[in-house]
Parts: C-alpha cells; structure tokens; sequence
C-alpha cells in the first residue's frame, strides 16, 4: 500500500518513471503523445516527437529531453524531418491511422490504441505499455508500470477514505461561459472511479469529454466537488473571477472547487498516474 507521503511525493513522477530516460537501441519517432509518455516511462528517448513545445506544456511528465527532434504537429508531421532522421520504428495510435501510409514509407509503423468507444481507457493504457515493454525490450520496466500504477492508485484511495462522499466534475474549460465535462468512460472519469469517487457528468463523453455545455449546468448537482483540469485560459480565468453566474454556484460558494495542473486528457498510464496525483494533492488541500 501506497502511503499519503509517498503518493503526494509522486507529484513529480519520481515514483514510476525517471525524470529523464535512458536512451534504448531502437531509433524510435513518436506521433501519438500517449505513446511518446510510455514509451519514456519505460526508460526509451526517441529520436523524434510531434508538438513537444505543447507537450511540455501539458503533458509536462514524463520529462522530454532535450535532444529529442520535434516534428511538428502531430496531425501534420514534417516528413521530410522525418525520413532524414531514419527511424527503425514509428509509433503512433488509431487517431492517425490516415496517415499510416505516409509514415510506413519511412519506417515499420506501430498503432498503441488507448481510447476506443466502450473500452476502458486505463486497462488499454496498460495494455499498451505491455505491449511497448515486450516489443522493444523493456517487459520488466512495463511491468512495473503496471503494477506500479495499480499500488499507486490503491494506495490513493485508502488516503482518500472518508472524503469520497460527494459525487466530481471533472471539467476543461474553453472560455468562462463553457465547460467540457470528463465521463465515466473517459481516461480522467476511469480513474476517479478507480478512487472511489462518483462522476457527477452523467452522460457520455465518448471516451473523452462533451461538446462545451454551460457553466450554469453544475448547478443541476449542487453539492458535488468541481475538479477544473488546466491550462485554463487568462480571459477565461479572470472572466470567471467576476462572473455572476459562476460566483453564483454552489460549490463556488462553498468552496469545492479544485484547480488541478495541466493533464493531457488523451494521455497514456503516465497521464492517468498524473491525474491521478495531482486529484488526490488537490482533494487533501482542498
């Protein structure tokens, strides 16, 4: 079991992954950012990655050293970058199958699927890294992951005990009228459950989040807590600060409102581990 100390302590990953990771034998180009986490989880620095500006924005962990070639943006790679680099092996996900063919003129491509309609997002996020762990190399690293991540989050929930009474959001905001919520089928929803927490969004989000509906909407359950996953954009910060309709809230009133760091919301087992900690840090504060 996980204690308080150690779970809090983890805020920086150091607890499941390395702040920086070792570089391995295989010459690897990263699309998909869920893959980019896992794969440095696991102790594996690839050659390239897409958007690592943005990544280490919101993403943040596992920590992408420096040496790393960015590719631009994942929807849109720099091939020509690409090729000159010369993977042996390019990861990616189902959310780029289109431009499978494009990459496949490069390199051998590898599809690590995380998020598909009606599968859960977590059990996937462990299957992918089971997966990554054996084809390159690091079965025992991807292992400990795993388990890792299991005792992690048990271990949250225990030091959580007692204070999982009320239904969450977990929302991203766009502007300070709208909110995108976090279902139960979403990796952010998956996990709550996993600390015993209940969702108060209780429609689908198909495996990631809602179009943005109102802010008035987390009226129709007052007495839930509100978890608002960053970044949240200055206007829509200081907007909400002064806004009637917000400051007229009843969990604003009463204070349970979490602000939690930036999360990647289509993020891997790190990203879940991350949420995950960050929630708990948040809720014992709060």
């Amino acid at each position: 079991m996980v204690s308080r100390r150690r779970a809090l302590a983890a805020i920086g990953g150091a607890l499941l992954f390395p702040s920086f990771a070792e570089a391995g034998d295989d010459r690897i180009a990263i699309i998909d950012w869920a893959a980019l986490e896992t794969a440095l989880a696991l102790g594996l620095v690839p050659v390239a990655a897409t958007e690592l500006k943005q990544y280490r924005r919101i993403a943040i962990e596992p920590v992408v050293p420096e040496s790393v070639e960015d590719l631009g943006l994942r929807g849109t790679p720099n091939y020509e970058l690409l090729s000159m680099l010369a993977p042996d092996l390019i990861l990616s996900s189902n959310f780029y199958e289109a431009m499978r063919g494009n990459l496949e003129r490069v390199a051998p491509v590898l599809s690590l699927p995380v998020y598909g309609t009606g599968e859960s997002p977590y059990r996937r996020a462990e299957a992918v890294a089971l997966v990554l762990g054996e084809r390159l190399g690091r079965i025992d690293a991807a292992e400990r992951l795993v388990s890792g991540g299991g005792d992690l989050l048990e271990g949250i929930r225990g030091d959580l005990d007692g204070r999982n009474g009320r239904p969450v959001f977990v929302i991203s905001l766009g502007d300070a009228r709208h909110f995108r919520a976090f279902g139960g089928d979403s990796m952010f929803g998956e996990v709550l459950e996993r600390l015993g927490f209940r969702n108060a969004w209780k429609a689908g989000s198909r495996y990631s989040a809602t179009a943005p509906v109102g802010i008035e909407a987390l009226a129709e359950v007052p007495d839930a807590i509100v978890a608002i996953v960053g970044p949240v954009p200055p206007d829509a910060r200081q907007a909400l600060s002064g806004g009637a309709i917000w400051r007229a809230l009843p969990m604003v009133r009463d204070r349970r409102i979490l602000r939690l760091p930036p999360v990647n919301h289509f993020g891997g087992l790190p990203a879940a581990l991350r949420f995950g900690r960050l929630f708990a840090d948040a809720v014992l504060h709060v």
